[in-house]
């Protein structure tokens, strides 16, 4: 309706659910008086659903992957291993369809038939955002060097066992 109920509510100065909802059976007689037309055919062309469509799968966000020589897939950042009775070989390379529903669930396909898998791996995230307050203390080395700690004391030259004098620091002329 291309925002066309929005902006007549808004012309009506109505703001709350409740009275929208009274307010939309006129509005759909009103919008489907000045703009509806007659179809050019009675035809009804919608297929009926085959007993082999399952809306499950078909109404999914897919992606087409390939399995790797170890039977994983990656998607959305998570790894996912294919548990299978066949030889290993067998699904090695092969190209699969990963489905996910609106919830989030996942299902692997390999020529139309649903694979069992496991959850390989869920990689954490890469950076983690950390606040200005934060940050100093998560710099910090917890400990700091003990005052005889070898770093504390500098590192001598030694050429073949023997120290290598170091030549004066230039000051300014």
């Amino acid at each position: 309706m291309q925002d066309r109920l929005v902006k007549e509510l808004r012309l009506q100065g109505i703001s709350d659910i409740d009275t929208a909802n009274a307010f939309l059976p006129q509005f759909r007689e009103d919008f489907n008086r000045r703009f509806a037309v007659q179809p050019r055919s009675t035809h009804d062309a919608h297929r009926p659903l085959l007993k082999t469509d399952n809306l499950d799968i078909i109404l999914t966000r897919q992606k087409t992957a390939t399995l790797s020589k170890n039977l994983t897939v990656q998607f959305n950042k998570v790894i996912y291993q294919i548990q299978s009775d066949r030889p290993d070989y067998a699904l090695r390379k092969a190209k699969v369809t990963i489905c996910e529903n609106a919830n989030g669930d996942v299902t692997i396909l390999y020529n139309t038939k649903p694979l069992s898998y496991t959850i390989y791996h869920k990689s954490t995230h890469q950076a983690e955002i950390v606040d200005s307050k934060t940050l100093d203390r998560q710099l910090r080395t917890p400990n700091p060097p003990a005052p005889d700690h070898p770093w504390r004391r500098g590192f001598g030259l030694h050429l073949n066992g023997k120290p290598i004098q170091e030549p004066p620091p230039h000051g300014p002329d």
